[in-house]
């Protein structure tokens, strides 16, 4: 069968396992060794046809773990859709995750890309995950500071890749006194626009989502997996030296020392924002994705990616990392 993933890519599955409870991945494991784990599709570039058994992850369910009057910690089982689970946690009145809103994928697999939007990662919302052991089946919950986070990254990329499966992920958000961040300028333009000074945790969420439909397209209509690249951290050193020739090359600062520059302002200034061969390219509205226009390989999305590479590194001295997982 065809893999199901956000690229549309047409790459075919010899064994394909869809796993409803944690009790059928234990077995799945017991009988297949070194799988394929997939989860919301959404996060990966497809270059040829996967040989391992693959463990399609759709566990499904939502439940509260504990709360008092401040704060509530909310547990989802790592096959839902995440951006369903984020809309159901904003109707609750719940705040924490809105500026994570309309973000491809399931639970599951947030943790191991930390994922982040509008400056909030899921560091900063995730209290545990619980997860199997690949290798002996046994479950083991892992807390925030175990997960090692990192800017995209996480002990699942790290240490622990390919030893875990997570099963589900529990959330600590606010019942009231919500710390929302709305300082990114799109976000302040809109409310603006909007006449709302003081948004709820909801209202942000649609903000958000409005201004993510403006710029990146439904893999539903066409195929891409979100960002494709990490936004690149340089010294400032560097960043001053770029600003020179660059005077309006934006930034944002990490520390002392370090600066994250915009991957998408990148791409862009170097001219290749709608580049396109074949059926895959680089989005006209968004430079930071890369998209399917119909029939695109995989191996020609990434031949893609790599020319991006090559001309980000050679106008600006920096390289480009992939965010999405390549197989």
């Amino acid at each position: 069968m065809q893999i199901p993933n956000t690229f549309n890519i047409n790459a075919k599955a010899n064994i394909y396992l869809p796993i409803h409870s944690e009790e059928a991945l234990v077995e799945a494991l017991q009988q297949h060794k070194n799988p394929f784990v997939l989860g919301g599709g959404s996060n990966m570039l497809l270059t040829q046809d996967i040989t391992q058994p693959i463990l399609h992850i759709l566990l499904k369910g939502i439940s509260i773990v504990k709360e008092n009057n401040d704060n509530v910690w909310i547990k989802a089982q790592a096959g839902e859709n995440w951006h369903q689970f984020v809309q159901y946690t904003l109707s609750q009145g719940y705040g924490g995750l809105e500026n994570l809103s309309l973000i491809y994928g399931n639970v599951g697999t947030t943790p191991v890309q930390n994922i982040g939007a509008y400056g909030v990662e899921i560091k900063d919302v995730m209290e545990s995950c619980e997860a199997i052991n690949i290798h002996t089946l046994q479950k083991r919950n892992f807390t925030n500071a175990e997960c090692s986070f990192g800017y995209r990254e996480s002990i699942f990329k790290g240490k622990e890749k390919g030893n875990y499966i997570i099963s589900a992920v529990t959330f600590k958000l606010t019942k009231r006194n919500h710390l929302l961040h709305t300082e990114y300028g799109a976000i302040q333009q809109l409310l603006t626009e909007r006449g709302l000074s003081s948004p709820t945790p909801k209202q942000l969420s649609e903000v958000i989502i409005s201004i993510r439909q403006s710029k990146l397209p439904n893999p539903d209509t066409l195929g891409n997996c979100g960002s494709f690249f990490k936004n690149p951290i340089i010294s400032k050193t560097n960043y001053e030296e770029l600003k020179i020739q660059y005077p309006d090359i934006p930034s944002y600062p990490i520390d002392e020392t370090q600066v994250k520059v915009p991957a998408g302002w990148l791409i862009d200034r170097a001219g290749l924002k709608g580049y396109r061969k074949g059926d895959a390219g680089v989005h006209n509205l968004q430079a930071l994705v890369l998209v399917n226009y119909g029939k695109a390989t995989g191996k020609e999305i990434l031949a893609v990616a790599h020319y991006v590479q090559a001309t980000v590194l050679e106008q600006f001295g920096i390289t480009l990392e992939f965010e999405v997982n390549i197989f």
